[in-house]
């Protein structure tokens, strides 16, 4: 009789240092997600970035809380801050810059992401 071992729970991937091979995250996207997520009261969150088809180009970015990483989850840790995102999204977004920028038309979070190949103009969806 032949018997199958039991497998272990899926651990998820260890941290990997963000850069050219990853997701870089500067010092001023770190600041802000530090800044909301210590507002949100969650010490140990993590931003999930990925895409979604949809939008006026194709795809639309993703950018929610992660309370914890999934097993299968690509883990990218700078300046104490966490992002996690899905083998799938990281396809399109390895070697993408996660920036936070101000000026005088308002300030958000700016996907630096060399994979795209356009954009609409309202910045909110992304072409591949």
């Amino acid at each position: 009789m032949m018997t199958t071992p039991a497998t272990a729970p899926t651990e998820p991937a260890p941290p990997v240092a963000a850069g050219a091979a990853g997701i870089d995250i500067t010092l001023a996207a770190a600041d802000e997600i530090r800044r909301q997520r210590d507002k949100r009261g969650t010490a140990g969150a993590a931003i999930r970035v990925g895409i979604r088809g949809g939008g006026c180009t194709g795809f639309t970015y993703v950018f929610e809380w992660a309370d914890e990483p999934r097993p299968t989850d690509k883990v990218f840790t700078a300046h104490g801050v966490t992002v996690v995102t899905d083998p799938k999204s990281f396809v399109y977004l390895r070697g993408m810059q996660l920036d936070f920028v101000r000026g005088m038309m308002g300030h958000g979070f700016k996907f630096n992401n060399p994979n795209a190949k356009g954009a609409c103009g309202c910045g909110e969806s992304v072409q591949f």
